[in-house]
């Protein structure tokens, strides 16, 4: 049995895992929302920043007292992981990034995204706080029914967590970490990622023909690339293969 503990991304929250976690039936499945996002937006306040996300993260890890951890960020969840990690690298057994962010120190998401989203993000979050969702078309979702589950859960960003540059030690010993791009349609903010990642040997690399927001667009293809079934599934292959 493994254990999977699944990070969401900006705007989102565990919820969005919902499609995934049956799929993963047998195995101990953490889908937690962080601060001010999900079912926690109650909590949300314009001082929450990236420390308070891994804080989080962290802190599941040792009170459920995981290891041998599969930790799995999506999007802005990619910091996340990256920094908890960075705090209990001995509870983690591999990092999955899912058309995440893989941040080096002393970087911050802001540093990431295309050029042409970051000036109105800056903009919203110095004078609001926090940063309103971009359209669902984005994310490449299109279709009614995914419409009408996202739309009214999305909630606004905590825009700290976004400009707060991570903090590494540099001590993590090497944590087996795979890659997944979702490039139908993709977003722009993660191709850089996909091109670095693609052909390195020390990374499992996975591209879907999806949209952004795969664990609904295509959960069973996220879920098998979860287990590593990497032969004989229909809905995707393993590098340098596509999904369809």
């Amino acid at each position: 049995m493994a254990t999977f503990v699944l990070v969401h991304g900006a705007w989102h929250g565990g919820w969005c895992w919902r499609f995934v976690r049956p799929l993963l039936s047998g195995h101990e499945v953490y889908a937690p929302s962080l601060t001010g996002l999900g079912e926690r937006k109650h909590l949300a306040h314009a001082g929450i920043d990236l420390e308070t996300h891994i804080a989080d993260v962290v802190s599941l890890l040792e009170m459920e007292d995981l290891r041998n951890v599969v930790l799995v960020g999506h999007s802005y969840g990619g910091m996340v992981i990256t920094g908890a990690a960075d705090r209990t690298p001995e509870r983690i057994a591999r990092l999955v990034y899912l058309d995440a962010f893989v941040p080096e120190n002393g970087k911050c998401v802001l540093d990431y995204v295309v050029p042409e989203r970051v000036a109105r993000m800056r903009e919203e979050g110095a004078k609001v706080g926090d940063i309103t969702p971009p359209p669902l078309s984005l994310w490449g979702i299109t279709k009614q029914e995914h419409i009408d589950f996202i739309k009214p859960r999305e909630v606004r960003h905590p825009y700290r967590t976004m400009a707060q540059p991570i903090r590494l030690t540099g001590r993590t010993p090497p944590i087996p970490k795979t890659f997944v791009y979702c490039s139908l349609p993709a977003t722009g903010s993660f191709d850089q990622f996909a091109a670095k990642y693609r052909n390195d040997r020390a990374w499992m690399f996975y591209e879907l023909k999806t949209g952004h927001d795969a664990m609904i667009l295509m959960p069973r293809a996220v879920a098998e690339i979860l287990l590593e079934k990497q032969k004989g599934v229909g809905d995707f292959s393993p590098t340098p293969g596509t999904a369809p």
